[in-house]
């Protein structure tokens, strides 16, 4: 998936200015990776991971994850019941520190990405844009640290707090998906798309709705369980958990449409030579 290069780059003006019996500077590429097969894999460990928890916990600890305060027949576990367990825990937390690590800088990529268009609008759009985008990855941000929040505190652990962060990551993610569909609405107007980027639209806006309809079932069946005691109820409630989750992670990989074939890399050299190669790139539209 990722490879090494080391090779140099030289910018022309500094081959016609520089003393050509003096040494030259360079700008060496030390390390080149793969940003869509980063994002693939950053985008499936959750969810692979997931499963496996979800099956191992169903077979071998199917009382343990059953168990709720009402004590009435249920058949589906809660995410947080099968990642709360031993050692599907340990699991769960190890899949999810590796899917943040890459989450953080994605973000600020997505927010250089979209800035980039900002050329397309006319320029009286341009500071309500920059807003939206601003606010797009400050979302992102806290759906991540509350991601890792809902792991690493468990609901076993401490309850109350347990809650009140989960609340937070679907506020902020439904949120997250609204503004971006909202952006791409303003970027894309009277722009000719690509394939890559018709699936991409199409696909966060299905996502999205699916995202809120589950989250109304959620709440329905959620509060059948707490208040009355509904047979079922809780399972109902951990079926539309899932689809909130699933549909969650799907969204984000959508990245593999914005970004079919970016690299991210390492780069090394004198900072003036770096500033004059990075005004020089290829501009991504």
């Amino acid at each position: 998936m990722f490879s090494q290069i080391s090779t140099t780059i030289s910018s022309k003006q500094q081959v016609e200015q520089e003393d050509p019996r003096e040494p030259k500077e360079q700008v060496a590429i030390h390390y080149l990776a793969s940003f869509h097969e980063l994002c693939v894999v950053t985008a499936l460990l959750p969810l692979v991971t997931l499963f496996t928890c979800f099956v191992t916990a169903y077979v071998f600890q199917y009382d343990d994850v059953h168990e709720t305060h009402c004590r009435v027949y249920n058949i589906i576990p809660s995410i947080s019941a099968i990642t709360g367990v031993s050692p599907q825990r340990y699991f769960w937390r190890f899949s999810i520190a590796l899917h943040i690590g890459p989450r953080i800088p994605i973000a600020f990529v997505y927010k250089n990405y979209y800035r980039s268009q900002l050329r397309r609008i006319s320029p009286a759009q341009v500071p309500q844009t920059s807003l939206l985008i601003t606010l797009i990855l400050v979302l992102n941000c806290i759906e991540i640290a509350a991601l890792g929040g809902v792991t690493y505190i468990s609901n076993r652990e401490n309850y109350p707090v347990h809650e009140r962060i989960f609340i937070t990551f679907m506020i902020c993610s439904l949120c997250y998906m609204l503004a971006t569909i909202k952006l791409n609405g303003i970027l894309n107007a009277g722009q000719t798309l690509s394939e890559q980027q018709r699936q991409s639209i199409k696909w966060k806006k299905i996502l999205f709705a699916v995202s809120i309809l589950s989250t109304i079932g959620l709440l329905v069946f959620f509060a059948k369980h707490r208040f009355y005691c509904h047979d079922l109820a809780f399972s109902w409630f951990a079926f539309f958990e899932y689809l909130i989750a699933i549909a969650n992670m799907l969204f984000h990989f959508t990245i593999i449409w914005d970004f079919p074939s970016q690299f991210m890399m390492i780069v090394q050299g004198p900072r003036e030579n770096l500033a004059q190669y990075l005004s020089t790139r290829p501009k991504v539209d």
